[in-house]
């Protein structure tokens, strides 16, 4: 695992078994990533919505980690994420 979102997918790997959800606000997220969120995280769910497979490296970091978005709040900048695996 390589590339921008690579420290993302490790913090949602490292978090306890035992956290079956997790809110993170985008500055958290820009926190962990040390770089901006595209302007579209900010402005579009399908941003956040997108599939795992082709070019989509933002979700491929949450879903390889076993984790998939429940709920953007875009009034709060935050989003709810949800374990899967």
């Amino acid at each position: 695992m390589a590339g921008k979102y690579a420290p993302l997918e490790n913090y949602l790997r490292d978090l306890p078994i035992t956290k079956k959800e997790v809110i993170l606000s985008f500055e958290q997220i820009e926190g962990i990533l040390k770089s901006k969120l595209p302007s579209s995280a900010y402005e579009d769910r399908r941003w956040w919505d997108k599939e795992k497979e082709g070019n989509h490296v933002s979700a491929r970091s949450w879903t390889n980690a076993g984790w998939k978005i429940n709920e953007v709040d875009f009034d709060k900048k935050s989003v709810k994420l949800v374990r899967v695996k």
